[in-house]
């Protein structure tokens, strides 16, 4: 038992043992108590707050938000009501864990962004005036502007360095690094030149095809084609005859070549073509002749709702992550423009194989969306999410109940994979209930009605992650799937555990929560080593991800307090990695999570803590101090525990 165990005797909150049940095993000399933890955050970090809260000798700076200066070991809890003790004489109740979402979470976007916004002519410095004129809702004075903007977060701007001009010009909260003696926006003309024609992000949507989307313009005539097919009970493919009355093809399944470049799709087809005219662009794929999604034996980065995001995956990339996948994108809002929901399928150009995922429930728009996507933008497969757990999704037939819906399933993934000109991949669950396992009955059909490939994630709806991933029924269902590949997912969080994945027949592993706890786990896998990372380390990897922030959401205030809320998300997660160097046994189980423990220096200890005050603490070393009144509350409840 560790010292800091005996000194509080019976204390709930002392230091476990690392035989109890859940529990990362700790070396016994960096064990330590809730109250102990705690006080050598406060008394390390004092001097750092006392910097902060220069200027008001009550501690109420306006820089400094309410919600860092609440102490959650003084009887409040996180919810703002008081914790109960237990009488003398009578034994604590365990406390019950949290689970499930905060579903009462605050607003993400605030709105006072707005109420001392510039112009958008002014910081593009355009030539021609606003078109809005006096009805503007934007400030046009640049120094009315600047009285109440905020001070600068640092003298370097990343996008000014990365591509020698910043979009946002005196907006930018780094504007000192390129504004001019007399306000204007600075230009490296080499360094910009050499940008001009390279485009680093991909995969954006279009103000004209927006609009049409809108207007409901776009005509999907392969998608309506199939959908008939499908209604009549025919399955998608050839008809007997082309438009010409000669004998359609019947080898491979295939399509007779439409009658001209522009069958089978919109009249007013948004990406404009050049060069001349080949035969992919006149004769459509075989079902055959698709491409093939060659990926066995790869590191797969699962898509991950909210921390899959773009500068994430830039993280994974650098450390060894293979394939990529955008976040679950909602089809009907897709199929509106809705430009959120369109920026989850940017590609960065670092991402080689890449593809997005797509959520509904029903077959007209599952198929119209992949019709609209294969002409748009460029991914090399695309994905559907059967594997969505969450209330919002599950009720209205999607995610996880397309496994209990199977004529609809049929029809969603038969219309997909013919409008597609890329693989179709599905990722599904074990089923829905724990005790009714779905998935081993499902994978003949799938490849039977076009999937490419298969990822499936060892638990069940109900199951959620009360339990660990169930890796003798993904060997079982491996064999179902033959010879179609299919990808095993779950309790990834080692080199070890990917070995063991392996042995049980899979193509390969996708990683999900083992890539949120350590990006480096794709460097380990592939080095087959342990990666005893240093708080120094992680500390740049989160600034680099800050950088990625910045370039991606934009350096103005919007775009730097969008980048702290998704750093803060990561960091919900970050806090349960445990270093290697203080681990009595080795490796780390991705259900075990860490007691309190002192780590090796500050920084480590600080990175350990379950509390969002001290990761809002950690943002604030990369993106300076929040806003007033600024709050943040973790997605899942269980990522800050008490």
């Amino acid at each position: 038992m560790a010292e800091g165990a005996k000194k509080s005797g019976g204390d709930s909150d002392s230091a476990v043992s690392a035989s109890e049940r859940g529990v990362a095993p700790i070396k016994s000399q960096y064990l330590t108590t809730k109250e102990q933890f705690h006080h050598f955050l406060e008394a390390k970090g004092e001097k750092l707050q006392q910097e902060s809260e220069a200027g008001d000798p009550d501690g109420n700076d306006l820089a400094e938000p309410r919600a860092k200066r609440i102490r959650l070991e003084d009887g409040q809890a996180e919810d703002g009501q008081a914790e109960q003790t237990a009488e003398p004489g009578q034994q604590p109740q365990a406390q019950k864990r949290a689970r499930g979402q905060n579903k009462g979470r605050p607003h993400v976007k605030p709105t006072h962004y707005d109420k001392t916004r510039l112009c958008p002519s002014l910081i593009q410095e355009s030539a021609a005036k606003c078109v809005f004129g006096d009805r503007c809702r934007f400030l046009h004075d640049v120094s009315r502007y600047l009285e109440t903007k905020p001070a600068d977060l640092g003298p370097r701007c990343v996008l000014f360095e990365t591509f020698g001009r910043c979009p946002y010009g005196v907006t930018c909260r780094f504007a000192g690094a390129h504004l001019g003696p007399e306000g204007q926006n600075l230009v490296q003309e080499e360094l910009a030149s050499d940008w001009a024609h390279r485009q680093p992000v991909r995969n954006g949507l279009d103000k004209a095809l927006q609009q049409q989307l809108r207007k409901r313009k776009i005509r999907f005539e392969r998608a309506e084609l199939a959908l008939r097919q499908l209604s009549q009970g025919q399955l998608p493919g050839p008809s007997a005859t082309t438009a010409e009355g000669t004998p359609g093809q019947s080898d491979c399944g295939a399509q007779q070549a439409p009658a001209g470049p522009d069958a089978g799709c919109s009249p007013s087809r948004p990406v404009q073509t050049c060069g001349p005219l080949t035969d992919e662009d006149v004769v459509r794929l075989r079902p055959c002749e698709k491409k093939r999604l060659d990926i066995s034996g790869k590191l797969y980065l699962a898509p991950l709702t909210t921390c899959g995001n773009l500068p994430f995956r830039r993280i994974c990339k650098r450390f060894g992550a293979d394939v990529t996948c955008g976040e679950m994108a909602v089809c009907t809002n897709l199929l509106q423009g809705q430009m959120s929901e369109w920026a989850l399928l940017k590609r960065h150009q670092c991402e080689d194989i890449f593809g997005v995922q797509l959520e509904g429930a029903f077959p007209d728009t599952m198929t119209r969306c992949a019709e609209l996507l294969g002409r748009t933008i460029e991914v090399d497969f695309v994905d559907i999410n059967v594997g969505c757990p969450i209330d919002l999704v599950y009720k209205k037939g999607g995610g996880c109940a397309l496994m209990n819906r199977t004529a609809k399933f049929q029809q969603i993934v038969r219309g997909m994979s013919q409008v597609l000109d890329v693989p179709l991949t599905v990722k599904l669950r074990t089923g829905v209930q724990e005790r009714v396992q779905l998935a081993h009955r499902l994978l003949p059909e799938l490849r039977d009605w076009g999937a490419a490939l298969i990822t499936l994630h060892g638990r069940s709806r109900e199951q959620r992650y009360t339990k660990l991933a169930d890796w003798e029924y993904i060997a079982q269902c491996a064999k179902a799937a033959s010879p179609m590949p299919l990808f095993g997912n779950g309790d990834i969080l080692s080199y070890e555990d990917a070995n063991r994945a392996l042995k049980t027949g899979v193509a390969g592993v996708m990683i999900a929560r083992g890539a949120l706890l350590k990006p480096w786990l794709f460097t380990e896998i592939k080095e087959q080593r342990h990666w005893d990372i240093s708080s120094s380390e992680r500390l740049d990897i989160l600034r680099d991800f800050t950088s990625y922030g910045l370039e991606h959401w934009g350096s103005d205030t919007q775009g730097v307090e969008k980048t702290r809320r998704f750093l803060l998300e990561w960091l919900s997660f970050l806090c349960r990695y445990v270093p290697v160097g203080l681990l009595e046994r080795l490796p780390q189980r991705v259900n075990e999570r860490p007691p309190y423990y002192l780590g090796r220096d500050y920084l480590e200890t600080l990175m350990a803590s379950q509390q969002a005050a001290d990761w809002i603490r950690i943002s604030e070393m990369l993106l300076g101090p929040v806003p007033p009144g600024f709050v943040f509350l973790p997605k899942h409840k269980a990522n800050a525990y008490k």
